[in-house]
């Protein structure tokens, strides 16, 4: 690995404003130098880790977590391309670890000399010349005193979990409430539940996360859905880590060449073998699109043994009790958690610029203003893949720098306008995953595209001639990140070797006591034939 340096101040590189030292904004540093730019990061908060980094109190503008928060996403599965987590990570990082992580990414390339914290930024507007230039005003208050700076191009990295959604005129009588009612965001510690009878609102991941962490500690907790979810553990098939098994190219290509219907028949085939979710209460109403499934590995035990009690909607909310939809009788209720998600916008950004309208922004391939006559604005990790968004926020990096530096040419604002308003309308293509909520897309399919556009896809039917084992591995192995550095700019040389070696890191997590297994004449012989088997597939393809 190279190491990066910033440019001196002498160096005629262009130079770009890079907001927020989160997951992306330490992505975007990374690449702004790999490419030979000039990046200034602007952190509001006195560290790097954004989302990541706990604190006991809510700060403003800034993501906030729990205290117990772990990645739902695997370490092998949400590392940066070319810096794998230490080896003796557990496969699934609580956040100080993963914070640990970041930092220790920014000291091996040099990040932190780019990043002034304790900088708010105030105001990003075009120069009066932005037409001939693309150049952009930056406007930042530090420590009472604000500055202005002109740059060459501006990259946003504040992510969309900072506004939380708080929709109480949804909830009737929640004003006579005499108890205690919060918004996810402000949730820490599990020790303000103790001997309380606990409602959370909404079944995503916090939600489910805090009722169940609220179950150890509480007299009663009941977890309120309105339309349900898919739940899965991390722990997946013979105990791998669920998306090592489920995220992997060929059974993205198998999902996405059959219809809807028969994939949302598989999935809800799948996500019962674990339990049976209408048994629970859980099952979804719309089983037509995908939502995010709920990653909890407690879930269905607390259920069964009636420490959380699955509820459907509120209807009202009085002084000390709540009456739930198609169920009249009133529980009583000391606290409510709001778990209802989250907005987002850009206060330092003029509409004119980027506008925000039914949780999403008019952005080309998620990134660029379609509008803007010269590109030099993008935004970095306002995405929801169906994977981690350290890598996918990695390679919107890369894509963005080399637009931002003038190698790859956008398509003229007509089509680019066109393209994101057909994304806008969400229409089902009949075939594969369909997903139901704004930001929403294909994982795999959406990096790859970004990949090929700066030449960097791994070419599989290239591989298969000149490194089989290489090919095999990319193609029906988990799509570890350290694929999307294997080639192209940015190549990292040790792509391949993290690649055959993933596994081995996965299980040195576990394996913490050596077992002897014995040989297995059956096992050896399904060996074999697999292996002939893929070697018949293999020779198919080619006839």
């Amino acid at each position: 690995m190279v190491l990066l340096h910033c440019p001196t101040q002498d160096n005629m590189a262009k130079r770009v404003a890079i907001v927020g030292a989160g997951v992306s904004g330490l992505a975007s540093i990374k690449c702004c130098l790999e490419e030979g730019l000039k990046p200034t990061c602007f952190e509001r908060s006195d560290d790097l880790g954004g989302l990541w980094r706990f604190t006991e109190h809510v700060e403003e503008g800034r993501a906030s977590l729990y205290k117990s928060v772990v990645s739902n996403s695997c370490k092998e599965m949400s590392c940066y391309p070319d810096f794998p987590f230490p080896e003796d990570y557990p496969n699934y990082v609580p956040n100080s670890q993963f914070l640990d992580y970041l930092k220790m990414y920014a000291n091996r390339f040099n990040l932190l000399e780019c990043i002034q914290f304790k900088t708010k930024v105030c105001s990003v507007r075009k120069r009066p010349d932005f037409t001939a230039t693309g150049q952009w005003e930056v406007v930042t208050l530090r420590e009472g005193k604000q500055e202005s700076a002109i740059f060459d191009a501006v990259m946003v990295c504040t992510g969309y979990l900072t506004n939380p959604y708080l929709p109480l005129d949804s909830f009737p009588g929640i004003n006579t409430f005499k108890g205690q009612y919060f918004h996810s965001r402000e949730y820490k510690h599990p020790d303000i539940f103790r001997d309380k009878s606990v409602l959370v609102i909404g079944m995503g991941n916090s939600g489910t996360d805090i009722a169940v962490e609220a179950s150890h500690l509480a007299k009663k907790v009941f977890l309120s859905t309105t339309g349900g979810a898919w739940v899965i553990s991390r722990v997946f098939d013979s105990g791998y880590p669920w998306d090592m098994v489920f995220m992997t190219r060929f059974q993205n290509t198998f999902r996405n060449s059959l219809p809807t219907p028969i994939v949302n028949w598989l999935i809800a085939k799948r996500m019962n073998s674990w339990f049976n979710h209408a048994n629970y209460g859980l099952i979804p109403e719309d089983r037509v699109q995908l939502r995010e499934p709920v990653l909890n590995d407690e879930l269905p035990g607390r259920i069964i043994t009636g420490k959380v009690l699955i509820k459907p909607s509120v209807k009202e909310v009085k002084e000390h009790s709540v009456v739930f939809n198609n169920t009249p009788k009133e529980e009583p209720i000391d606290i409510i958690v709001f778990a209802t998600g989250y907005t987002f916008d850009f206060p330092f950004l003029d509409e004119t610029v980027v506008k925000v309208e039914d949780g999403q922004a008019s952005l080309y391939k998620y990134i660029f203003p379609a509008h803007l006559p010269k590109p030099t604005l993008a935004v970095i990790g306002l995405i929801k893949p169906l994977g981690s968004i350290l890598p996918t926020a990695d390679t919107q990096a890369r894509w963005a720098v080399r637009v931002l530096k003038g190698v790859i040419k956008l398509p003229p604002s007509s089509i680019m306008i066109e393209e994101v308003n057909e994304r806008k309308k969400n229409k089902p293509s009949g075939f594969g995953l369909c997903y139901c909520k704004a930001l929403q897309t294909d994982y795999i399919t959406y990096v790859d595209e970004l990949l090929t556009a700066i030449n960097a896809k791994p070419n599989l039917f290239s591989l298969l001639l000149t490194d089989p084992r290489l090919a095999l591995a990319i193609f029906f192995g988990p799509c570890t990140p350290y694929q999307f550095r294997l080639t192209g700019p940015g190549k990292w040389e040790g792509a391949r070797n993290a690649i055959m070696t993933q596994w081995d890191r996965t299980f040195k997590a576990t394996k913490t006591r050596i077992v002897q297994e014995s040989p297995s004449l059956f096992a050896s012989l399904l060996k074999l034939f697999s292996f002939l088997a893929l070697l018949v597939a293999i020779f198919l393809i080619f006839l």
